[in-house]
């Protein structure tokens, strides 16, 4: 779609989906070859109809140069610099290694640790090259940390791993249960659909099962704030209120169903009244949930991560299923178990394989039929027995040293994974570590020895899955930088030198010979005819000519609905009940750790921050991490909104500033999980997690970790902001400085690095030291931002180590170094990201002021990140009576994307509620 021509540049439109969340919306991104330009939502694509989230809407903000990976690098030793190297030398160096420790160990003493953010194209190749030619099972996907609970709960009651629904059903639901997920923030436009369909229909249902009071859960008609890892207990105690008022469908369950009647005994002991001091809800509570349920004509039920990442996250999964097989409410329009996915292709990871416990087409490593059926199709004598590691057993086998080498590919262990002390020793002492991304900074690249530079986003061909089973086509908008390759292109490569190194040239060469992304998604169409999966006939012109499609797809159309004729996957044609997990969190509060950590989201961040985080507009809701507790406990210790905490579990510990957050419970805390190690001057939030697992899925329980909390007294305190000099360049200065500057920090207990914007993006650096930092130190960082010399304005305090220093050009401040004293640091902030006139405010410039002397120098946060709306703003309207549908007509807030909607009616809310 040729669009205009600018600046001798012909401006083009490249329709693609979005590489967030596993909703899928599809996007058209202009781009003038070279840059991407804009992304805005695609109005012609099924799942959002032009909507899209402030992540989408900033895809192309996130292109940027500081951090990528351009070139091979290689490092004789760790802790040595990277230098540069061709493909040919990284790809014959990773081959001769990984056959060196084949041969001498073992294929299974390798494994592969692969991401939900590749393609369907990617991930099959990986798949290929591990078990086709490597001849290991050792491979699993950063999808194993998201919904492999979900997989697991699917295939245990339906026979597949078929997720039975559609988006089309939200709009057919009368009812709708969120489990353990806070959609209204984190897949903000299915939540959007939700909310329409509410509106246009009152009388529809919605409750919500979350421990906290979130966003989703403020729009609920019934929230349900469950005791955190008791989900099984509360769905099994409304079965049972299902079953004792007859809301169940005995037709269904003998005709369609096997071991119901198992099931029913064991609930006879789970009523509400023995369950509700388990979950902390009253018994009424419960019997309400479960009569909204059953007398539903067609209840939509989603989860996510927070039923999934649980020691019995497959449990929960299948005790949600049950309410749905006993009702008989599955396989029709607006009904059924709708599993949410936080990865945007991790349904294609499912469908290739691309886990220890799956191969290509749902077929499974442990049976020897599936086994020579996809070794029959890919033309190999046999495919290995051995069960492979799922991600928590590979590094536990990389720390116990029976695997030695690992491939990282375009995922970020040292950030995302449990445990973080333990995962990061394993990758110590790896014996080789082989990174693939588009980053070259990210938490993960120091235990690199070789990195590969992998195009990303934008960047590259193939397909997405997304949650409802839709196939969508991802394009390339503009080529990947320097030398970084496509994912495909690197695997093919890389199995054709290993082919050489091992002596089975033939076969690599055989496996991988695919000049083109439609020609591996063709040969991996081809395994799954026959499956239930079948999309043998599905082409990219297919596609490209009826749009996306949801697999099956069999006689030129998808199936919108799996299991509508209710025959399920077993053989039989019966789905199953189970028994249930009832084992409790597996580590419960104690004297020693009274606090129960909850972990989280925030709205407008993405898992490690590797791509939002270097997107200034999107810290201006959550500007800086912070620890959330309820203001009762806050006030019962003495503390106040700001001070600085340790949190201690028993793997480690991390310094916070604390906010009040009303939402979360008393004895709760939240801390949002993407804060790592290019944020925080510790590991990051996953210092606390633990890395217990599900017995059945393996999917660690990220989501409640047992702390203790204490004061921490730091109280030297400097806050640096700056922001570039150069008006055409406003971005990569910030970034160059928050990389240099990322080692420096780390010498301070308590250290934040984070941008946030105005009209002008800045870097903000906040440390804390409990006695003043040495003037070499300070001076270091100072220089690093151009924050030192003769033509700054100084004020120094030698005597009481107070330090400032003001950057000043063309009238305005550009840079600030507060230390020793940082009361005025918000207004100086509100200053510079404004560009406010600095002789408006020059007397006050070094003044020890917390209120600003001026209006225009509050500081107030950005509700609607879309329109650029301030809390204040929005609460001045409210003053003045504005209700929701003022405030959208005359703020623009909420009219976008929709993401703020949740707290802006919070706001109206506290407002009526004060007057």
């Amino acid at each position: 779609m040729d669009r205009a021509v600018t600046n001798r540049r012909k401006i083009t439109e490249v329709k693609s989906v979005c590489c967030y969340c596993g909703t899928g919306c599809g996007v058209v991104i202009e781009t003038d070859g070279v840059h991407l330009l804009n992304v805005r939502g695609d109005p012609d694509h099924p799942v959002n109809r032009g909507q899209l989230c402030i992540k989408g809407q900033t895809l192309a903000a996130a292109h940027v140069r500081t951090g990528r990976a351009t070139r091979p690098l290689i490092r004789p030793k760790r802790g040595a610099a990277f230098q540069p190297t061709d493909w040919d030398t990284a790809l014959r160096l990773n081959a001769e290694r990984f056959a060196q420790i084949i041969a001498t160990h073992g294929p299974d003493a390798v494994a592969f640790y692969v991401s939900g953010q590749l393609l369907t194209e990617d991930y099959y190749l990986f798949n290929k090259l591990a078990r086709g030619l490597v001849g290991t099972n050792n491979i699993d996907s950063n999808s194993r940390l998201c919904m492999s609970s979900a997989v697991t709960a699917y295939k245990t009651t339906l026979g597949s791993d078929t997720v039975p629904c559609c988006y089309e059903d939200i709009d057919l639901a009368d009812l709708y249960l969120l489990a353990g997920s806070n959609a209204a923030i984190t897949h903000p436009i299915l939540f959007r659909r939700i909310e329409v369909a509410k509106n246009r229909h009152p009388e529809r249902q919605i409750l919500v099962i979350d421990p906290r009071r979130s966003e989703t859960a403020a729009y609920a008609d019934l929230h349900l704030a469950i005791q955190p890892g008791t989900d099984t207990f509360l769905f099994a105690a409304m079965l049972h209120v299902l079953v004792w008022e007859r809301l169940i469908d005995e037709a269904f369950i003998a005709t369609h169903t096997e071991g119901f009647e198992a099931l029913r005994r064991e609930l006879a002991e789970l009523t509400p009244g023995a369950v509700s001091p388990i979950c902390g809800l009253s018994p009424e509570t419960i019997v309400d949930a479960a009569r909204r349920f059953g007398n539903a004509q067609a209840p939509l039920s989603f989860w996510c991560q927070g039923l999934n990442q649980s020691i019995h996250g497959t449990s929960n999964g299948v005790a949600l299923i049950h309410l749905h097989l006993a009702t008989g409410k599955i396989g029709r329009p607006g009904m059924g178990p709708f599993s949410l996915t936080g990865q945007p292709n991790a349904m294609g990871g499912r469908e290739t394989g691309t886990m220890a416990t799956l191969l290509p087409g749902h077929r499974d490593p442990n049976s020897e039929k599936d086994r020579s059926e996809l070794a029959h199709l890919w033309g190999i004598p046999s495919l290995p027995e051995r069960p492979g590691k799922t991600a928590v057993e590979i590094f536990d086998a990389l720390a116990e040293g029976t695997i030695k080498a690992i491939w990282i590919a375009c995922t970020n262990p040292a950030h995302s994974f449990p445990h973080l002390e333990r995962a990061t020793e394993a990758l110590r002492r790896a014996e080789w570590v082989v990174l693939q991304d588009a980053w070259q900074d990210t938490e993960t690249a120091p235990f690199a020895d070789l990195l590969l530079p992998a195009a990303t986003w934008g960047e590259k061909e193939g397909t997405m899955t997304n949650s409802e089973r839709r196939i969508s086509r991802v394009r390339a908008a503009v080529p990947p930088p320097g030398e970084a390759k496509p994912d495909w292109w690197i695997v093919q490569a890389f199995a054709r030198h290993l082919g050489k190194a091992l002596g089975i040239s033939e076969r690599a060469e055989r496996l991988f010979f695919f000049p083109t992304e439609e020609a591996i998604f063709l040969d991996y169409a081809r395994t799954t005819a026959g499956t239930d999966i079948a999309i043998e006939t599905l082409t990219y012109a297919t596609l490209d000519q009826l749009g996306p499609q949801q697999w099956p797809f069999t006689s030129g159309q998808s199936q919108a609905r799996p299991f509508s004729d209710h025959r399920f996957s077993y053989p039989d044609g019966k789905a199953r009940f189970q028994t249930l997990d009832r084992s409790r969190l597996p580590e419960p509060i104690d004297a020693r750790h009274p606090f129960l950590l909850i972990t989280g989201r925030l709205r407008d961040q993405w898992h490690g921050m590797s791509r939002t985080g270097r997107i200034p507009q999107l810290f201006r809701h959550d500007p800086e991490p912070v620890v959330r507790m309820n203001r009762t406990d806050l006030e019962r210790r003495g503390w106040r909104e700001g001070d600085l905490l340790r949190l201690r579990s028993r793997r480690g510990e991390l310094i916070l500033p604390v906010a009040t957050a009303d939402e979360v419970r008393s004895g709760h805390l939240f801390l949002a999980m993407h804060w790592g190690r290019r944020s925080l001057a510790g590991e990051g939030s996953n210092a606390l997690t633990l890395a217990a697992t599900d017995p059945l899925s393996r999917q660690p329980h990220l989501k409640h970790a047992a702390v203790r909390v204490e004061k921490c007294h730091l109280p030297w305190r400097t806050v640096i902001l700056r922001r570039s000099d150069h008006p055409d360049d406003p971005i990569e200065p910030l970034l160059q400085w928050q990389a240099a500057l990322c080692p420096l920090v780390a010498e301070f207990p308590y250290a934040a690095l984070t941008l946030d914007e105005g009209r002008w993006p800045i870097l903000r650096v906040t440390l804390a030291h409990s006695t003043p930092p040495e003037d070499e130190l300070l001076e270091r960082l100072a220089s690093l931002l151009a924050l030192s010399g003769p033509e700054l304005l100084q004020y120094e305090d030698r005597s009481n180590h107070i330090l400032k220093r003001a950057r000043i050009a063309e009238r305005q401040l550009t840079g600030i170094l507060l230390s020793g004293e940082t009361a005025a640091a918000h207004w100086l902030c509100e200053a510079i990201k404004n560009g406010t006139q600095t002789d408006t405010f020059h007397r006050w410039l070094f003044a020890p002021l917390a209120e600003p002397p001026l209006a225009d120098l509050t500081s107030s946060r950005i509700v609607c990140n879309c329109r650029m709306v301030s809390e204040t703003a929005i609460r001045s309207a409210v003053a003045a009576g504005a209700d929701l549908e003022r405030l959208q007509a005359e703020l623009g807030c909420g009219t976008v994307c929709g993401s703020c909607l949740p707290e802006i009616r919070k706001i109206t809310l506290e407002a009526r509620v004060v007057q």
